[in-house]
């Protein structure tokens, strides 16, 4: 059987199609056990009355595409002003983005008409080497210490790569992948 419990399935009933998530799989009778939205109780249905619903991929954006899309909506830009380089106040990241291939013009308007999800940023640690090792920590935003390597990791802030740059474009020479040092 190809169905497994919390697949979300189609099938006909009451002479409409309806939409449901599977509760219960039964491979010895080929039934399943399915909750319907608008339905107290579950339905019963062969397996071979019932289809996947395939949801697709949502697409994965940067942050500066999302901030750009969230911008334009609210001031309420249709698709086409969001991508006219002549006449809206576009960062120039995202102008450099867009031109860059019409892959990412593409991806711009799927993402516009169907919805995104951010790319995930990397996280990095600032490692020191005084005596020993230690990591950048801020306490608070005019406090930044070394902790040593022995504190608790709490104790070691997570930075993008921005954010790194920002306090000071040297410290980018110690980052390091917060993944490389928990696997550790």
């Amino acid at each position: 059987m190809r169905f497994k419990e919390g697949d979300k399935v189609e099938f006909i009933y009451r002479n409409k199609k309806s939409v449901g998530e599977i509760n219960g799989v039964f491979p010895e009778t080929q039934v399943l056990s399915i909750k319907q939205s608008d339905s107290p109780i579950d339905l019963l249905f062969s397996d071979k009355a019932v289809a996947k619903v395939e949801e697709a991929e949502r697409l994965v954006v940067p942050q500066f595409v999302a901030d750009w899309v969230s911008h334009c909506k609210q001031k309420g830009y249709d698709l086409f002003l969001s991508i006219d380089y002549d006449d809206s106040d576009m960062p120039y990241e995202m102008y450099n983005w867009l031109t860059f291939s019409d892959e990412n013009q593409e991806i711009f308007a799927r993402a516009w008409l169907d919805g995104y999800e951010v790319e995930k940023e990397p996280l990095y640690y600032v490692k020191f080497v005084v005596d020993a090792d230690g990591y950048l920590n801020v306490r608070s935003p005019s406090c930044l210490v070394v902790s040593d390597n022995d504190e608790r990791s709490g104790y070691k802030t997570k930075f993008t790569e921005a954010e790194i740059k920002e306090m000071d474009e040297r410290y980018w020479q110690f980052a390091v992948l917060v993944e490389e040092v928990e696997g550790e």
